[in-house]
């Protein structure tokens, strides 16, 4: 989980970054973050930081609220660990088959 928040840290500033400088960029305005060549530069550090994910086992679901499905076990059932964007630990699943619509809280 640690290296999990880690790589989310670095894909919320990136993201961040190019949203608020692609927005700067459609309307004309100046931006402190730079111009197209930034923008671009910014875009290929998210794909490269979104990347990560597929890298080490997880499914990502969304990037924007950044959503990630690690497979896993529950209670001897396969299972998806389902994070969410602005989650401290694992504490979500749900059936492989179903999705985030059908997400439990593991009980303590």
């Amino acid at each position: 989980m640690p290296e999990l928040l880690v790589a989310a840290r670095q894909v919320l500033a990136v993201r961040a970054d190019a949203v608020e400088l692609g927005v700067d960029l459609a309307a004309g305005a100046p931006s402190p973050l730079g111009g197209l060549p930034e923008l671009k530069g910014l875009q290929a550090r998210l794909h490269s930081a979104l990347d990560w994910f597929g890298e080490h086992g997880a499914q990502l679901r969304g990037w924007a609220p950044l959503l990630v499905d690690l497979p896993g076990e529950h209670e001897g059932q396969p299972v998806a660990w389902c994070w969410l964007e602005g989650e401290t630990e694992l504490a979500w699943y749900h059936r492989e088959d179903c999705g985030f619509a059908a997400r439990r809280p593991v009980e303590d």
